[in-house]
């Protein structure tokens, strides 16, 4: 597996890079045009866009954000191929986008992962998180959702915007000092 800059890659890996997107993030970006777009707004010099590749084929792929002048970057998104996952790919991911947002200056990175789905994924979801939001945090338990996988890689949950994405469907914030 090799990391390089999505700027590099030919115009049918990222066709390859959008399908990957709405394969793992579909209530995000529901079609091949949603994710190609999200691809096409995120590629501009001040944002980084970084794939691993196997095999000239794109195996998953990341970006971040500068904010707050560049000492804080977002990452967004993430995404890896369905049967890639749990092999390193995203962690290895995570890791090179960290490295680039340190070498852009980046003290901290950021995310957001909402947990939007009807039955919700996380302890957060379907809970009224203004009751003893202190506390939830405290027992977080993030079940199936990716907030377990940012956590595995050093991610702590930095804030919650109850009902976010409707009654009992919170956006989740983590955040890691680089």
């Amino acid at each position: 597996m090799k990391i390089i800059n999505m700027n590099e890659i030919k115009e049918d890996l990222i066709l390859q890079a959008a399908q990957i997107l709405t394969d793992s993030l579909p209530i995000g970006w529901p079609t091949l045009d949603d994710a190609i777009d999200e691809i096409k707004e995120r590629l501009i010099p001040e944002n980084v866009l970084l794939t691993a590749v196997e095999d000239n084929e794109i195996i998953g792929w990341g970006g971040i954000i500068p904010q707050y002048n560049g000492n804080v970057f977002e990452l967004h998104p993430l995404a890896v191929k369905e049967n890639m996952r749990r092999n390193g790919v995203g962690a290895a991911i995570v890791r090179a986008l960290e490295d680039a947002a340190r070498s852009r200056g980046g003290i901290t990175m950021q995310l957001g992962a909402d947990d939007e789905v009807n039955d919700g994924e996380t302890s957060f979801a379907n809970v009224d998180l203004y009751d003893n939001l202190p506390m939830r945090i405290e027992n977080f338990n993030p079940a199936t959702h990716q907030t377990g996988f940012y956590m595995k890689v050093g991610y702590k949950i930095i804030g919650v915007v109850p009902d976010a994405n409707g009654i009992g469907k919170p956006d989740i914030w983590m955040g890691k000092r680089l």
